[in-house]
């Protein structure tokens, strides 16, 4: 039998760092406190062309800190950002943490219902958001309907560059929503207002929870996994030690959004700690993405395996210098190896795969950057992580020889716990081990295949998306006897939500009609590509819909 570990600990482990490495007990104040005096007037941020330093930026997260504290705000509160990548992030993420208090991260992407749920669910009691028509008026909603009880407004044209910013003001109007004239609103300038320079609490890394990022766990309706200064901490510097040339050039393109975990880690604390710049940009866009790496000479560009498809099928992709690029680490969903050949043979970057999840702060396994690595694995784990196989139906025991099992985590990276579900957490550890619910087999070079997952939900661009809950809107329509969701093959995204239902008699629709009508109550990355009307679904012995069953058919259909 194998013994990974005996391998990992020899010159068979192929990152640079050695794996048996500890990282000490680190708050992510005092990691981009560090960073700040060794790099006060380096560019941290650029974006879209403007230039804000690591002095700057920590002094906005100072004055962001204070003026929370002068509001009655302060440690162990949950205050949300609801924000796309804009400078606004770094200064709220960090000044939050400065003020004692835990970060709670949404997606723009969220409707109404969603971010009512998730604000309700953390007790989150401010949000900040942007006036942008996209967001504000979700938040105005959810003002109005929860609990929280203060919105901070940022306004995008504010952070342009001078010009850029005129041009915004001036064309781009239509875009934004006016900021309300109510007590419970103010403006983040107005919160930045003061000299930054209010007492703050000692942070304990092992033990405050700096984020709440909300995620499907292995099961079920999305779970705050609380992730504590040192899990973030700990995997920015396990991601930072995977670079074989340590102190080199880091220009890193921010287009992950932050308030996910991927580039929560990968993005911006891994950067932060290495001293490096985030060429920071609001949402995908090809062009944009192309201009900002040749402008910038950036170095990175971490992104999901549908950002490398559709770049690849940019026009302007063959006429774009991108020599500046070294790695291209793709998480998110699987990579298809025809992406990233042609990608790497397109830009001459490497692109390296790697895995991990919200309650692994992150990144568990990587490829190595300057090493071999393994086509179609997920590497080997990153310094400092545990990895072994349990058995699939009993995770206290290991797997049966030569069989897969499931992939099970620990180290210093490994959430706290869910917020509020000691329920699910009995569920998702075993033994102090994390359970990832992926099927995996681990080879004898010590790299990790993943073969299977025991969940259900699907990876769209590197999103979760959970059937439950797009069934739930589906049983809504009255035509609806019967609903199940599967993910399916899509060369693009990965995977791609499909419906099936069952009609109730007497009552008619077409599929056109069902799509067009679930589609505009889902989040965009929910939308389904059709709904398929059956005469039957499958089911259990017991009666219950069985989505394994279906997937099998819709396999054995080749559809």
């Amino acid at each position: 039998m194998i013994d990974p570990e005996s391998i990992w600990r020899s010159a068979a482990y192929r990152h640079p760092t050695p794996w048996a490495t500890d990282f000490p007990p680190l708050s992510l104040v005092e990691m981009f406190e560090q960073s700040a005096r060794r790099h006060a007037a380096k560019p941290l941020i650029d974006f879209l062309g403007r230039h804000y330093s690591y002095a700057e930026t920590l002094d906005g997260a100072n004055r962001v800190a204070t003026g929370l504290a002068a509001l009655g705000y302060g440690a162990g509160d949950r205050i949300g950002l609801f924000l796309p990548n804009v400078p606004h992030y770094l200064a709220a993420y960090f000044g939050i943490l400065r003020l004692g208090a835990t970060v709670v991260n949404f997606s723009p992407l969220y409707t109404v219902e969603e971010l009512s749920h998730q604000v309700e669910d953390s007790g989150t009691r401010a949000l900040f958001t942007l006036s942008a028509s996209a967001l504000l008026p979700t938040a105005l909603k959810v003002l109005d309907q929860s609990s929280v009880e203060r919105l901070i407004v940022g306004s995008v044209a504010g952070a342009l560059p001078a010009t850029k910013s005129l041009f915004y003001r001036l064309f781009r109007g239509k875009e934004t929503t006016k900021r309300p004239d109510d007590p419970r609103i103010i403006a983040f300038s107005k919160l930045i207002a003061n000299d930054g320079k209010a007492a703050h609490p000692t942070i304990e890394p092992l033990a405050h929870v700096a984020v709440i990022q909300y995620t499907g766990g292995t099961t079920g309706t999305p779970k705050g996994a609380m992730l504590t200064h040192q899990n973030l901490s700990a995997n920015a510097r396990q991601v930072e030690g995977l670079d074989p040339d340590p102190g080199g050039e880091d220009r890193i393109i921010g287009v992950l959004p932050l308030f996910h975990v991927f580039a929560n880690t990968c993005v911006m604390n891994r950067t932060v700690a290495n001293g490096g710049m985030i060429v920071l940009l609001p949402r995908f866009d090809g062009g944009q993405v192309l201009a900002a790496i040749q402008r910038t000479k950036a170095t990175a560009l971490p992104g999901v395996p549908t950002m490398y498809q559709a770049l690849l099928s940019h026009p302007k992709l063959a006429a774009s210098d991108l020599s500046s690029l070294k790695y291209c680490i793709s998480g998110g969903a699987p990579l298809p190896a025809e992406v990233k050949a042609k990608f790497e043979a397109a830009t001459g970057a490497r692109v390296i795969e790697g895995y991990g999840l919200s309650e692994s702060s992150g990144v568990v396994s990587c490829n190595p950057y300057g090493a071999e690595g393994k086509l179609g694995t997920i590497g080997q784990p990153i310094p400092g992580t545990h990895v072994r196989l349990v058995d699939k139906e009993d995770p206290t025991r290991p797997p049966p020889a030569g069989e897969p099992g499931e992939i099970v985590v620990r180290g210093p990276q490994i959430m706290k716990g869910y917020w509020n579900r000691p329920d699910a957490d009995t569920e998702t550890f075993v033994d102090g081990w994390l359970r990832t619910g992926d099927v995996g087999e681990i080879d004898a070079d010590g790299f990790i295949h993943v073969v299977d997952r025991l969940k259900d939900m699907i990876a769209v661009s590197g999103f979760k998306v959970f059937p439950s809950q797009i069934e739930a809107v589906l049983y809504k329509h009255p035509a609806v006897k019967e609903a199940l969701v599967i993910g399916v093959p899509d060369t693009y995204r990965g995977e791609q939500p499909r419906a099936y239902v069952t009609l109730n008699d007497g009552i008619a629709a077409t599929p056109e009609e069902l799509r067009d009508w679930l589609n505009p109550q889902l989040g965009h990355h929910e939308r389904v590509d059709r709904v398929e009307i059956r005469l039957t679904l499958p089911k259990t012995l017991v009666g219950k819909l069985s989505r394994k069953e279906l997937v099998a058919e819709v396999k054995a259909e080749g559809r």
